[in-house]
């Protein structure tokens, strides 16, 4: 196996017994609160809270049980809360994480405020972002997204979710043997037209921290002048850091060029040439993959798809490793913040 899930270590302590919180329920730990499934078989649950306006007084109180929720559910969705700006937000993803991490590696612009707390990802409002695990080609994950909803658009703009185990059942034994084994590739080209510029996307302008962090990450890097090419080999299934299970865990469909509108990678294409894609996926040997395999993957993750509009004031904590996310296209005002949460560490050493 390319990667075992003994790799990965938590840095976190928050480590809730499924087995204790299906005893009760989340109507017994959450009393007097109304609990709400989406849909039929969702994973993503609804809590409608009544809470006053000194919203993280209220996660420090109920951190236990929202985070029990999460272990067992995958998502949960608090209704209620009444976020008005980014500085109580930060209050309340401080009160619910052991730690909050900055991002790295970064695959799209965003802004940052106080926390750290983050802007979500700047992408067309007319185009989907197709569901990805968050930070899953990195050494260094988040366990937990916590978002939180300031302005809820006109119309569309989910934050959907779906249960990476579904992705995983749905997959012929063939490709997910071959992942298990091989990994995937990711290949990045760092540009100061296209794409997210590395000072950006590493948090620094020194080439020399640029290559400390690609060295402790793993990641080949090349400079071409004033650009910065990468490639990592990464696991498309890793052991939960929490519960153990096998988890489906990559990004191998999102950032892959059949992901891409047709328009928009042919132009890309003719611009940028086959190398010069601002990033791109491919088997762990280097092989590329073909537009079927990426497409069967983003239909597997359509099928476990579950989605609740926004409402504002909402907080969504979602488990990172169980549970795929995405982005859909909206009208209107949007405007949701994420914070990254209690972060997971590859020990690189021990890759064979």
């Amino acid at each position: 196996m390319f990667w075992s899930g003994a790799m990965w270590t938590p840095r976190f302590r928050h480590r809730a017994d499924p087995s204790e919180s299906n005893s009760t329920g989340m109507a017994g730990v959450m009393k007097g609160q109304a609990m709400t499934a989406v849909s039929n078989g969702s994973p993503l649950v609804t809590w409608h809270v009544d809470a006053p306006d000194e919203a993280p007084g209220w996660a420090r109180r109920n951190c236990r049980e929202l985070r029990a929720g999460v272990t067992e559910h995958g998502a949960v969705l608090v209704r209620g809360l009444k976020l008005r700006d980014s500085e109580t937000f930060a209050a309340v993803s401080r009160a619910l994480a052991d730690e909050l991490m900055p991002e790295r590696e970064g695959f799209a612009h965003r802004d940052e405020a106080p926390g750290p707390v983050y802007s979500s990802s700047r992408w067309p409002d007319d185009q989907i972002m197709c569901m990805h695990h968050e930070l899953s080609y990195a050494h260094e994950f988040p366990a937990l997204l916590i978002l939180g909803c300031l302005t809820a658009p006109n119309h569309g703009g989910c934050t959907a979710v779906a249960d990476s185990s579904a992705v995983l059942d749905a997959l012929p034994s063939a490709v997910v043997d071959r992942l298990e084994t091989e990994g995937w590739l990711l290949t990045r080209n760092y540009g100061s037209t296209v794409g997210l510029p590395w000072a950006k996307a590493f948090g620094t302008s020194s080439r020399d921290e640029v290559e400390r962090y690609c060295r402790a990450g793993g990641i080949e890097y090349e400079w071409r002048g004033d650009e910065l090419r990468t490639r990592q080999r990464r696991p498309a299934l890793i052991r939960h850091p929490v519960t153990g299970r096998r988890s489906w865990f990559n990004q191998i469909s999102f950032l892959s060029e059949w992901s891409l509108d047709p328009d928009v990678r042919d132009y890309l294409l003719s611009v940028l040439g086959p190398d010069g894609l601002s990033f791109n996926t491919a088997w762990g040997n280097g092989e590329p993959f073909t537009a079927d395999l990426v497409h069967m993957i983003n239909e597997a993750y359509a099928r476990a798809t579950r989605r609740e509009p926004w409402q504002a004031g909402d907080l969504l904590l979602v488990d990172n490793v169980r549970m795929a996310h995405n982005r859909e296209a909206f009208e209107g005002d949007r405007q949701i913040l994420l914070a990254f949460a209690d972060p997971v560490r590859a020990r690189l050493a021990e890759v064979i």
